[in-house]
């Protein structure tokens, strides 16, 4: 576990009076706060029993999204509690290792989320917590798609097909999706893998 992660679920699971609180502590705590809340994955510390310790803005707005508009301060997705249960269940027969269980949420090819769940067992806490982070990973593709279309120099068009294709768009939806022909896609996706070879070749 990080030290960023420590430092977050001491301040947020063991509250401390204002008054005993270092200053360097409180500032280094609403510090981290705020790039937990920053983050584009949802994270959420849950107690065994699933209730809510801290969920980040980006936790809070998928949990709804996954409910389906729904978000009560202390309700749990089911197929997150689902994994975090199979965790409990797994737990005794690796209690040896850190263990790590992960699941995809598909709601559609624009709202792929993985799921990655694991125990927070941490010295000054009577019982563990669970650690739960929700990454989109269409964001994370589309990241990596922009990072790819500066590197190979794409001009607009290839960048848009690129991204499509990079989400597993086959090439009759690409063509679908931005009202062009497959031999158009296909011509476009030639000029990519070209300039994809000319910039290896680089490396």
């Amino acid at each position: 576990m990080t030290a960023l992660t420590k430092t977050l679920v001491k301040t947020v699971a063991k509250p401390q009076k204002l008054d005993s609180i270092d200053f360097h502590d409180s500032k280094r705590a609403d510090f981290l706060q705020k790039v937990i809340e920053g983050l584009e994955d949802g994270i959420l510390i849950l107690s065994q029993t699933g209730e809510v310790v801290h969920a980040n803005a980006s936790a809070r707005r998928l949990c709804c999204q996954f409910n389906q508009g729904n978000f009560k301060q202390n309700f749990v997705p089911p197929v997150i509690w689902n994994l975090c249960e199979s965790l409990f269940n797994s737990r005794y027969l690796f209690s040896d290792k850190l263990l790590i269980l992960s699941d995809e949420i598909v709601l559609d090819k624009s709202n792929i989320f993985r799921i990655r769940v694991r125990l927070l067992d941490l010295e000054g806490f009577e019982v563990p917590c669970l650690l739960v982070t929700i990454e989109n990973q269409y964001e994370s593709v589309k990241n990596v798609a922009l990072t790819e279309v500066k590197k190979f120099d794409l001009t607009p068009r290839e960048a848009e097909i690129w991204f499509l294709y990079r989400s597993n768009y086959s090439y009759k939806e690409i063509a679908t999706k931005l009202y062009i022909t497959i031999n158009t896609v296909k011509k476009h996706m030639k000029n990519i893998h070209t300039k994809r070879q000319a910039n290896m070749s680089y490396d």
